[in-house]
């Protein structure tokens, strides 16, 4: 089941809101619960049995590394004199944890490839098995190995209720595509939280925008770039591949952030708040910032569980190169099983070290300099998504040769990139609009006067239902992408 469906909007959403909020408060976790695994296995209801088993193998190792550590539910750290002995043991259920969550992400995700690779690589004939891939399985198990990590390393009290261990990693709102939430934020969320009509409008305001960028805007955006990956390189216009990786930059921009919108949103209807995980990337003035700015609670991830205790930044130059290498390559493999994702990974490292060590870009020296950074980090970015969009790396780097003109092809408006910015123009529009911060400035002067105020307190609900049927009208077409990180 996904967020942008008729039935997840017209059914299941409203159904479970409607038996939250009449349910007492002690059974509403329940409810919640309940919901999210009947949300998992809408569809495919085999993996639930995933889910279930990485509920349980994280819960009892967090347990014993709880009580290694000397937690009785209100302490965080070892007891006295018993660091010694609980620490290595503490150390090997972590260890256990950490090997068989990897374990079930190997199998599901990258075992097919692996052996496709083995076979290609050494001309052996060994038989592919038919794994399906579990819906965000990368997401639900980072965020179960941050519980058990940070359990190990006392910064949360190990959970000794069942019942809250499996919301927090099952809770349907950001269980497939994120954000990756941290115990620790919602921690007491969990165990006790409050809902307000505020919380309630402002999450069902945030659902809707995130419903409009991935129907209105991801969805549209998407046409115009699969007629531009849907043909062959070196015989495409130029134009036509560039309007087309634009396109692509542009849908999985909104895709993306239109999901962890909604996740944010439906998250804050049940009183539950989470941390942004998107910031206007695309005007970042580096790919470090760029960084910043994409994906956040990800990048939060390999910084605090990867990057730091291999030294991080306070390291010699060699081994922070080092560093940056070995989290590069495995951000681009988290992404999926494939070269191109490993090369697309491997391409940010070369750029994040040259802007580190090398560059080291200024954009407040001026609105010049500003500018032009902007651009150049546009221009790599984009690069990387057309490497991340290909089935291959060869299809990508030829699709780039087109780019460039580097098989003869000309700059021309061919008559089917004329239809495309007739017919989808307004959407490419929008969405080079709205990637910038435009809407603070309407938002905030409409929060000036009480006057203002009033007027926005039915401007802002008429633009939501607006975007609302809208969205609705294409579903009903039937326009529908899965969203691009289910992948």
């Amino acid at each position: 089941m996904v967020f942008s469906s008729l039935i997840f909007t017209f059914l299941f959403l409203p159904l479970t809101v409607c038996l939250y909020f009449i349910a007492k408060d002690k059974y509403r976790n329940y409810i919640l619960l309940a919901a999210s695994l009947i949300f998992y296995a809408y569809g495919e209801p085999r993996f639930v049995f995933v889910m279930i088993l990485s509920i349980a193998v994280n819960y009892g190792f967090a347990f014993l590394i709880g009580r290694q550590r000397g937690q009785t539910g209100t302490e965080e750290m070892p007891r006295s004199g018993e660091a010694g002995r609980t620490d290595t043991r503490a150390t090997i259920f972590l260890v256990l944890d950490v090997f068989i969550n990897l374990s079930l992400l190997f199998v599901y995700k990258y075992l097919n490839y692996t052996i496709v690779l083995i076979n290609e690589g050494f001309g052996s004939d060994i038989e592919v098995p038919d794994i399906a891939l579990p819906i965000g399985i990368s997401f639900f198990t980072f965020q179960a190995l941050s519980y058990c990590i940070d359990v190990y390393r006392g910064k949360v009290r190990v959970q000794k209720n069942p019942l809250y261990v499996a919301l927090y990693i099952s809770f349907f709102p950001q269980l497939i595509a994120g954000p990756i939430v941290r115990y620790s934020s919602i921690e007491e969320q969990i165990t006790n939280r409050s809902t307000s009509e505020e919380d309630f409008a402002e999450g069902l305001k945030r659902f809707l925008i995130g419903f409009g960028k991935k129907v209105i805007l991801a969805n549209n955006l998407s046409l115009v770039a699969d007629m531009a990956w849907e043909a062959k390189a070196a015989n495409a216009s130029a134009a036509v591949l560039w309007l087309g990786s634009i396109c692509f930059s542009l849908q999985i921009l909104y895709d993306f952030s239109g999901y962890s919108d909604m996740a944010i949103g439906l998250g804050r209807i049940f009183g539950f708040h989470f941390e942004e995980n998107f910031d206007h990337p695309y005007t970042s003035v580096s790919v470090t910032e760029f960084w910043r700015r994409w994906h956040i609670s990800l990048g939060r991830w390999f910084r605090d569980y990867v990057y730091i205790p291999l030294g991080g930044s306070r390291v010699s130059i060699p081994r922070n190169i080092l560093n940056l290498l070995i989290v590069w390559l495995l951000t681009g493999i988290w992404h999926g099983a494939n070269v191109t994702f490993l090369v697309w990974g491997l391409m940010y490292f070369v750029l994040l070290v040259i802007e580190k060590y090398l560059i080291r870009p200024d954009a407040g020296k001026s609105r010049l300099f500003s500018a032009f950074y902007r651009i150049v980090t546009l221009f790599f970015v984009n690069l990387g998504w057309v490497i991340f969009n290909s089935p291959n790396l060869k299809k990508g780097l030829n699709f780039i040769k087109g780019m460039f003109g580097l098989y003869g092809n000309s700059f021309v408006l061919t008559d089917g990139l004329r239809r495309s910015l007739r017919e989808y123009g307004v959407f490419i529009v929008l969405g080079i609009l709205f990637c910038t911060p435009v809407m603070k400035y309407p938002e905030e002067w409409l929060k000036k006067t009480e006057k203002r105020r009033l007027a926005g307190a039915v401007i802002i609900p008429a633009g939501c239902l607006f975007i609302f049927l809208w969205s609705v009208s294409f579903l009903i077409l039937g326009s529908h992408n899965p969203f691009i990180y289910f992948n």
